[in-house]
């Protein structure tokens, strides 16, 4: 019994991804309107990294940093949309146990990165309104390069940590992930080991990787908040309000969902509802923001209809 056990749990070579719905049309439904989705979420942040490139006028920190955001939401969704899409249209559902491990270690990598990059934009919004006297020294190239560094060298990090205590439990069968992806409780829930040190482990990292952030964010706005009510023009006051309700915006819609699934306790994993919720902040998310930042922003809007207006005199 004893080799069995060990052959058991060493033979895991593949997963199967359940994914959604198994009824054929339902199938077909759901990859047209993900694959459209997809392209869209592609174009739409191709189009602000291309825009911030061309227009000089947005070589700023804010924009900087907008273009590393829209890069970090293409990479996001492509490290779990196109492998939903096969699933869907092909008989097998199956994922090797490498790629599974490599999935998972990517995706945290760029959530976390997206965690830390919300962040960093908050506090680059502090110091334009709080300090604008400053801020041109304060977040200089080099300083903007370092926070840069110091995001993906905590995204690898957290990333490496959370994959590898999972990934090192045993998991003797039944193989079958209840989700699009492997995503690290979907995972867990398979492992025929005691989880409990992982759930208290996902909690310490969420509450560094997520919580940690987001009070950053809060504390970043609610001092923004206060100088801009000291602003004595009603249409100054506006347009500061209005500069920031995107990056909230956007906070508010990634945050929620990804706390909820990252922070609570395991007993509490309900398979369907964390297909919806890991839909919600990878691919809806990723598809919001540059609607989000190009509708609500003069400055991308301009570049925009600049680029046109070059192509136009060109032709």
């Amino acid at each position: 019994m004893q080799s069995l056990g060990k052959r058991n749990y060493s033979s895991v070579s593949e997963f199967i991804l359940l994914g959604f719905s198994s009824e054929s049309q339902v199938r077909m439904a759901l990859f047209t309107f993900f694959f459209l989705l997809y392209l869209i979420t592609l174009l739409g942040n191709g189009l602000i990294i291309t825009l911030i490139y061309l227009d000089s006028h947005l070589h700023t920190p804010m924009y900087f940093f907008l273009s590393i955001l829209s890069l970090v939401d293409m990479s996001y969704v492509t490290t779990t949309v196109p492998q939903m899409l096969v699933n869907m249209v092909c008989p097998s559902t199956t994922i090797s146990w490498g790629a599974c491990v490599a999935q998972m270690f990517i995706f945290l990598v760029l959530g976390i990165a997206e965690c830390v990059l919300y962040a960093i934009m908050a506090y680059d919004r502090y110091l334009a309104i709080c300090f604008p006297l400053h801020y041109t020294l304060r977040m200089s190239h080099a300083v903007c390069i370092k926070m840069l560094t110091v995001c993906w060298s905590i995204s690898i990090a957290g990333a490496l940590i959370y994959t590898v205590f999972t990934m090192r439990l045993p998991y003797c069968g039944p193989h079958k992930i209840n989700h699009f992806f492997c995503e690290v409780p979907a995972v867990l829930k398979l492992a025929c080991a005691d989880t409990s040190f992982n759930d208290r482990l996902d909690f310490i990292l969420g509450f560094i990787l997520l919580l940690v952030p987001l009070f950053l964010i809060l504390a970043s706005y609610v001092r923004i908040f206060a100088s801009i009510l000291r602003i004595r023009s009603t249409q100054g006051r506006l347009k500061s309000f209005s500069t920031c309700a995107s990056h909230v915006t956007v906070v508010t819609m990634f945050y929620g969902p990804a706390i909820i699934m990252y922070m609570r306790p395991g007993s509490w994993y309900d398979p369907e509802r964390d297909k919806k919720l890991a839909l919600f902040y990878n691919v809806v998310s990723a598809f919001l923001n540059p609607i989000i930042y190009s509708l609500r922003n003069k400055d991308v809007k301009g570049a925009f209809l600049k680029v046109l207006g070059g192509r136009g005199t060109a032709q």
